[in-house]
C-alpha cells in the first residue's frame, strides 16, 4: 500500500540523499522544514554543508515538474512540498502552537485526517516529536535507512580452539580457514587460537583472505611505542600494513586508538617516507560550533579541537626523546630566557615545522570539501560524530596511495551529534560496510591503558 511520508529537518540534514530510500511512496515535505534548511545553510559546520546539500539535491528536481503539485521519482515515487493542512487548532492544549515542530505535527495529523485510506507516517529523527507524535495517534518512524541492524557490532577478532598441529602450521605456511567455523571471519580479521588438545599453545592470528598467517609487526615498534595489551596489537598490524587503505578502530578514551594511529602516521610519514603527509580530521560538532567567525587563521581557529592530536603527540615524545634530545628539537615561535623553560619541549613548535614542510595538515570536515587526498595518512578522529553520508563524502576523497584511519567511540554517551546515534552514525555503518574487502581491516579496543582513576571513571560513571 502507497504510504505518505513526511519528513521532519532532521532526517534531511542526516541524510542529503534521503530522497532515493522510500520506493514508491509518497514524500511529503513541510515548507516549514524547507525554511529551516534555509535558516541552517551558512552554518560552517557538518550541519550547514547537510543542509545546503539536501536543498541541491530538491532543487534538482524543480526541472522534472512542480514541487507544489508534485514531481514523480525515477523509484515510482513522489516528492512534493507541502504549504496547506497547517491549521493547528487540532494540536490540544498545553502545545506552544509557535513552534516549528508543532506546526510540522499539526500539518502530519491533519493529512492524516484528510487521508483516512492511506498511512501518514512521521519520519524524524527527533526523540521528543516522536514523543509527541505517538501522544497525538500519529504514527511515527526513525530513519532506519543506515542504522546498522545487529545484535553485536563487528568487533575484528574471534577467539577459537584449534589442534596443536594447526597452530603450527599457521606458523610454517599458514592455515585454510576451518569449515567448522560457526561464523563467518572477513577478510584480516584476526584469530586468537589457542590449543583444543589441553597445551598451553596459542597464537594472535590473522585471516588475510585465503588462509590464516602470523602477524607481522608483532615486535615492531613505531616512533617509540609498542602495543601493550591483545587488541591493540590487532590495531597496530593493521596500521602498519601498507596493503590496506582503510583501518577503523573503536574504543572507549583511553584504550589508544589515538596515540597508535599517531605514532604510526609519524614513522610512516616522517621517519620511512612511506606517505608524503599526516592529515588529521576532526568534525566540529559541540555547542557553538561554527568557527567560520572565529579570529585568527584556519590553524588558529582549529587548534582547540585538535587537543587529542597534540596530546597524541607530546606523550610520544616525551616516551621517544630523552631530556636531552628534547632541547635539540625545533622550537620556532618561543624565546625562552631561563633554564626551565630551555629544556622543555614544545609539541605546538615541532607540529608547526612539519606543516611548514607540508608534512603535516589538521582539518575540519568543512576545509576537506572538493579534495582529493593521495600520498597521505589521513586520521579521522571521533569518527562516531559523522553521519554516514559524511563518512562516504570523506572516503571518495580517498586518492591513490593513501590510507585513511577512522577513529571513534560509537556508545550513546560518546556522540554530541543529534542527527546521528549508536546504530546510525557514520563510523559503525562505515564499519560494516566494509569489512567484507580485502583491503581493509577493523578491531574494537576494549582496553583502558590510563591511570587507575580514568578506568574507574570509563567504566562507572
Amino acid at each position: 500500500m502507497i504510504k505518505n511520508f513526511i519528513i521532519d529537518t532532521n532526517v534531511m540534514i542526516h541524510d542529503p540523499n534521503f530522497l532515493q530510500n522510500f520506493e514508491d511512496n509518497n514524500i511529503i515535505i513541510p515548507i516549514i522544514c524547507i525554511e529551516e534548511l534555509d535558516n541552517l545553510k551558512k552554518k560552517g559546520d557538518l550541519v550547514g554543508y547537510h543542509a545546503r546539500s539536501a536543498a541541491r539535491e530538491i532543487n534538482k528536481l524543480r526541472e522534472l515538474g512542480s514541487l507544489h503539485e508534485g514531481v514523480k521519482l525515477e523509484n515510482g515515487g513522489s516528492l512534493r512540498i507541502e504549504i496547506n493542512h497547517m491549521n493547528t487548532s487540532i494540536l490540544p492544549d498545553g502545545m506552544d502552537v509557535s513552534k516549528n515542530d508543532s506546526k510540522i505535527l499539526a500539518i502530519t495529523k491533519n493529512l492524516q485526517n484528510e487521508y483516512r485510506n492511506m498511512p501518514t507516517v512521521l519520519v524524524t529523527k527527533d526523540l521528543y516529536m516522536s514523543i509527541k507524535g505517538d501522544a497525538l495517534g500519529i504514527e511515527v518512524q526513525d530513519y532506519k535507512n543506515d542504522k546498522v541492524i545487529t545484535e553485536e557490532l563487528y568487533k575484528g577478532y574471534t577467539e577459537i580452539l584449534l589442534p596443536s598441529s594447526d597452530i603450527d602450521e599457521i606458523y610454517k605456511e599458514g592455515l585454510a580457514l576451518p569449515k567448522e567455523l560457526d561464523e563467518p571471519i572477513y577478510p584480516n580479521e584476526f584469530l586468537h587460537i589457542k590449543s583444543s588438545t589441553g597445551m598451553k599453545h596459542e597464537i594472535l592470528a590473522r585471516y588475510d583472505g585465503k588462509k590464516i598467517v602470523p602477524l607481522k609487526y608483532l615486535n615492531d615498534t613505531a616512533w617509540g611505542l609498542s602495543p601493550i595489551n591483545r587488541e591493540q596489537k590487532m590495531a597496530f598490524e593493521l596500521l602498519m600494513d601498507p596493503s590496506l587503505d582503510f583501518v577503523s578502530i573503536t574504543g572507549g578514551a583511553g584504550s589508544g586508538k589515538t596515540i597508535l594511529s599517531t605514532a604510526v602516521a609519524l614513522q610512516k610519514v616522517i621517519e620511512m617516507g612511506v606517505y608524503r603527509k599526516i592529515v588529521f580530521v576532526r568534525p566540529v560538532v559541540a555547542a557553538g560550533n561554527d568557527i567560520g567567525f572565529l579570529p585568527g587563521t584556519e590553524d588558529e581557529k582549529l587548534r582547540p579541537w585538535m587537543g587529542s592530536f597534540y596530546d597524541a603527540i607530546e606523550n610520544l615524545m616525551n616516551n621517544k626523546y630523552t631530556r636531552k634530545e628534547k632541547e635539540k628539537q625545533p622550537r620556532l615561535r618561543h624565546n625562552h630566557n631561563d633554564d626551565h623553560h630551555s629544556m622543555e619541549f614544545y609539541v605546538d613548535d615541532f607540529i608547526d615545522m612539519y606543516k611548514q614542510q607540508g608534512a603535516i595538515e589538521t582539518k575540519t570536515f568543512t576545509y576537506m570539501r572538493g579534495r582529493t587526498l593521495s600520498d597521505a595518512m589521513v586520521i579521522v578522529d571521533e569518527a562516531q560524530e559523522i553521519t554516514p553520508h559524511l563518512a562516504k563524502l570523506m572516503l571518495t576523497r580517498a586518492g591513490f596511495g593513501s590510507k585513511f584511519v577512522f577513529l571513534g567511540d560509537p556508545s550513546d554517551n560518546q556522540i554530541d551529534n543529534v542527527l546521528v546515534d549508536a546504530k546510525s552514525n557514520g563510523l559503525v555503518y562505515t564499519v560494516e560496510k566494509m569489512k567484507p574487502f580485502n583491503i581493509t581491516g577493523h578491531v574494537a579496543l576494549k582496553r583502558v591503558e590510563r591511570s587507575p582513576l580514568a578506568e574507574i571513571a570509563e567504566k562507572f560513571m
